[in-house]
Formats: C-alpha cells, structure tokens, sequence
C-alpha cells in the first residue's frame, strides 16, 4: 500500500503549512522588532532580509519550472511583471525595477521589485490583486501551489500589518543577483526558559511546525544535490565524449591536410608532366586534374565543415566549463546551507528535549495539584456536613432560645407585680430581721455587763434572753413563708437580673431547710442551692444541650412544658 508520505498532494500540502507558518513567524517578529526599535528599516537590518528570504520561497513554490541549456530555471518575476496590468500603480515600480542597473538575472529584479513595494507600503494590496487572478497564474504555477491555493490569501492579509514599518533601501544589482536566500530558523527558535502558562503550547506547536519544515526543507535539499551530482556526472561523461570527438577531428584534419600537401603534390607534378609530354596526352591529364581539383574542392569544403562543428563544439565545452563552475558554487552552497539547517535541527531537538522534560514535570506538578484538590475537596464536603449538623443545632437552639423567651416573658407578665412585692416584703423581713439581731446582740452585752456587775446571780438563766430567741424564733418562721413563696415562683425560668439575687440570698436547700453540713448543689435553671436529695435529676436545657443537674420542682416544670411544647 502506497505511503501517503510519498504522496506529492500531501507533500505539497506540507509544505505550504510550513511556509504559512514561516511567514506568520517572520512578520509578526519583524513588526514587534521594529515597533521596539522605532526607526526606519534599512536593508542590513537582519528580520526584515529573513522576511525577504520567506516571501521569496512562498513565491517560489509550485513555480513551473522553464526548461535552458543549463537546466531548469524557476523564477517568480513573471507573476510580478503581471500586477501592473491589475495595478496600475505598480508601473512605476515594475519601470524602476527595469531600469535599476547591474540586474542580470529574473529573481534579482523579483527581489528588488518586493522591496520596492514595501517601500511603497502596497505589498499587500499588490498580493491580493494578484492571488484573485487564478486564472493568470495557472500560466505560472502548478494547481496546488501556494499562490492558487488559500496559504497565500492568508499570507497577503497578513502583510497588512507591514504598513505601520517605514523602511529605505540602497539597492545594488550585484548584490540582489548574488544572494542565497537561506531561511535563519535560529531567529524564530524560542528559549525554553521564557515559555510559560497559556504560551507553552503555541510556542510548542511553532517549534514543530519549524521542526517540520527543516527537515522537509533538508529532504529537497538532499534531493537537488542528488539531482545536481546527476548532473555533474552526466556533464563529465559529455565533457570526455566531446574531448574524444574533438581529437578524432583533430586526427582527421591532420589527415586532410597530409592529404592537400599529397594533392598539391601530384597536380605540380601532372602539370610538369603536360608541358613536357604530347598534346595528345593532356586531355587525359586534363581530365584528371580536374577530378582532382573537384576532388581538393570536396575535401576544403569537409575541412572547413569539420572547423566549423569544432568550433561549435569548443563553444559548448567552454559552455559546459562554466556550467560545471556554477555548478559546483551552487553545489558549495547548498552544502553550507545544508550544514546550517543540520546544526539547526539538532538545536531544535535539543530544545524538544528540553520541552519534554519541562512537559513531564508539569504533568508530574499537576497531578500532584489534583491529588491536592480532591483532597481538599474532601475536607471541604466533610466540613459541608458539620456545618449543616451545626446549623441544625443552632436552629433547635434558636427554636428552644425564642420559647424559653416566650415563656419567660409570659411568666414576667403573669407573676412579675407578685415577684417584686415578695421581693419587697421579703427585704423589709430581711432589715427587721437585722434589726431584732442587733437589739438581741445589744441585749446580750447588757446581760453580759449586768452579770459582772451582779456575780451572785451570774448562773440563773434570764428571762429577757429566753424572749428574745423566741421573738427571733418567730420572725424566722414568718421569714421562710414568704421564701418558700418565692422558691416556689422561682421555679419558673426567670431573667438573669433575678437569678444571682436570689442564689445569693439563700445558702441552705431551699426546698427542705438542711443544715450547711450536707454536699450542696446549684440548680443550673433557677440557680438556687438544693441538697442532694433535692436535685437528683438531670435535663438538657436551652442554653446547653448536654444533661444538666436541675431541682425537682423545675424538673417537673421542665417535663411538663417539653411535653406541651410541639418543637
């Protein structure tokens, strides 16, 4: 099965690719290099002599070749000389180009006829005009050339751009005859170290389609030296063919003029012979000294025929030498040429090297990255789920906060006039109790003095003492009806201004009277001091969802209401 490498169409597709590719390179850097230098251009300045160089080979390409004695000769100044007929303003320059001394050949004037244009800043124009006349370059190139197909539209838009570059040129015929239009990849090569993001890959994908290109521009180079040695072979074995001919003509004049010296000889001698001999033998003498003088006639007419092919033969040796040198200069500078586009190629497989391994530690540093990622993406949906656990919980808690408020502000409204006169009452008991405490203490001091002063009557017990416990005695039953009215009212959730009141207050249980000697414990919803019989039993509150330790009337006020309670 036929390889559709090998395929010419493809081939051909090839390398109008690269050549678009080679012509964006080279006119986007020329524009960005003389933006940045912000000056007029001159002829030595190397971008602008590479862009020469591409638009000369995208010019070139699928050029009908015109067979010479020399060989085939491939030259894109036909096209040019048609744009005048298009243009009318590109006479001027096509006038200029004839007129320009010392050009000799067709693509010096081709060379000279581009910078002109560009000078003229029409370059594009003058493209466009000639790509959209299909038909008038058919006489010039093959069907799947660059100009006939879409590659060279593409490239005349993109000289559009050139008309922001002013440039001078001082223009030699010599020179532009002379020079070798060799493309420098080595100013398109982009450093591996300046690549970088979103620019790798087009920097990458640049760097293959130049890669690419060389090594399709080192395979026709291969192949014109082939083809160039062919001929050079061919020329040898015609230069050793002519030299033969040349001595057997040689050989053969020597002949023919022995033969004249001989002919010469003999008609003296017949001459001599006739005016010694009778008449009678003249006419036979006569007769064959004018065969012989047809004869020597025949023989100068074929001595002067074979001078005539020597001299043209001598012509067309001297005309093979100088094709021979030519040859072997062109020979001399496709070798340099080919030498420079090897050292390129191996700079760019150096450089392709360099990309892989920078592409392997990428892809290491992004896989690593997405292993980062999905664990953090873990982290983030287990921190998703706590976050709602902790949002349902602060909803229930915000559920339980607004009817513990509700309950509260319930309870103010029903009980808080009767909790502030207790409140009241129970500190006007408090100062009395004071009050009695110190005239107990005011009495005893008398008693004490009294008893001094009368030491007889020291162990009777006194009867003022008795009365004065008793009177104590009853106002602390009168003191704790009012305290157990409160505890009572207590044991309703109340606000934090009046919980610490009424913890302060009471030092005993509240709910059986015990003596300070028992364990005591805070009720974590009234905050009141309870023993341990008092306050066996643990809820979970509002303000706390673990169990907390609660006395047994606010544990069954508790119960009550979260059976009542829908949440």
């Amino acid at each position: 099965m036929r390889d559709d490498t090998e395929d010419p169409n493809y081939l051909m597709a090839n390398e109008r690719m690269n050549l678009m590719n080679m012509a964006k390179l080279s006119i986007k850097g020329l524009i960005e290099s003389a933006l940045n230098l912000g000056r007029t251009l001159d002829s030595d300045y190397a971008p602008l002599q590479q862009f020469f160089v591409v638009m000369e080979h995208c010019l070139k390409h699928g050029l009908k070749a015109k067979k010479t004695f020399l060989g085939q000769n491939k030259s894109f100044w036909g096209p040019l000389e048609l744009v005048e007929k298009l243009v009318p303003e590109a006479a001027e320059i096509t006038a200029s180009v004839k007129d320009l001394p010392g050009l000799k050949t067709p693509v010096g004037r081709g060379r000279a006829w581009l910078r002109l244009a560009l000078m003229q800043k029409k370059l594009s124009e003058y493209m466009k005009a000639l790509i959209n006349k299909k038909e008038l370059l058919s006489e010039f190139y093959e069907p799947n050339a660059l100009m006939m197909e879409e590659e060279g539209a593409i490239i005349a838009g993109l000289l559009v751009g050139l008309n922001v570059i002013d440039a001078n040129f001082c223009m030699k015929g010599e020179d532009l005859d002379s020079q070798v239009g060799v493309i420098d990849f080595s100013m398109y090569l982009k450093d591996g170290n300046s690549s970088k993001g979103s620019e790798g890959d087009g920097q990458i994908t640049a760097i293959l389609d130049q890669k690419n290109y060389v090594e399709e521009l080192n395979r026709h180079l291969n192949a014109t030296v082939n083809n160039l040695q062919a001929k050079v072979d061919a020329l040898e074995k015609s230069n050793t063919k002519l030299t033969e001919e040349l001595a057997v003509a040689n050989n053969r004049i020597i002949t023919l003029q022995e033969e004249m010296e001989r002919v010469k000889e003999e008609s003296s001698y017949i001459l001599e012979s006739n005016r010694k001999g009778p008449k009678q033998d003249r006419t036979s003498e006569g007769q064959a000294l004018s065969e012989a003088r047809k004869h020597l006639k025949e023989e100068t007419q074929l001595r002067l025929d074979v001078e005539k092919e020597l001299e043209i033969q001598i012509s067309i040796r001297q005309e093979m030498e100088l094709a021979m040198k030519m040859l072997e200069k062109d020979v001399c500078e496709k070798q340099d040429a080919l030498v420079c586009l090897r050292q390129q190629l191996d700079d760019l497989r150096a450089l392709k090297h360099e990309l892989a391994f920078k592409l392997q530690s990428s892809d290491l540093g992004v896989k690593q990255k997405s292993e980062l990622n999905s664990r953090l993406e873990e982290k983030t949906n287990q921190m998703a789920a706590t976050i709602k656990q902790l949002e349902q919980r602060l909803r229930q808690a915000e559920r339980g906060r607004q009817s513990a408020e509700l309950d509260n502000r319930l309870f103010k409204q029903d009980f808080g006039e009767k909790i502030n006169s207790l409140q009241l009452e129970v500190e006007e008991l408090t100062r009395q109790r004071n009050q009695f405490e110190l005239e107990l203490k005011q009495e005893r001091e008398r008693r004490l003095q009294y008893n001094r002063s009368t030491p007889g009557k020291g162990f009777q017990k006194p009867e003022p003492k008795t009365d004065g416990k008793h009177k104590v005695q009853e106002e602390n039953v009168k003191l704790k009806k009012p305290l157990e009215e409160s505890h009572r009212l207590q044991s309703h959730p109340v606000d934090e201004q009046d919980q610490p009141l009424l913890s302060a207050k009471s030092q005993m249980c509240q709910l059986c009277q015990q003596d300070g000697s028992l364990t005591k414990n805070v009720c974590k919803n009234c905050r009141g001091t309870f023993c341990d019989a008092c306050s066996t039993n643990e809820l979970p509150l509002p303000s706390s969802i673990e169990p907390e330790r609660v006395c047994n009337p606010c544990h069954e006020h508790l119960i009550k209401q979260y059976s009542n309670s829908p949440s």
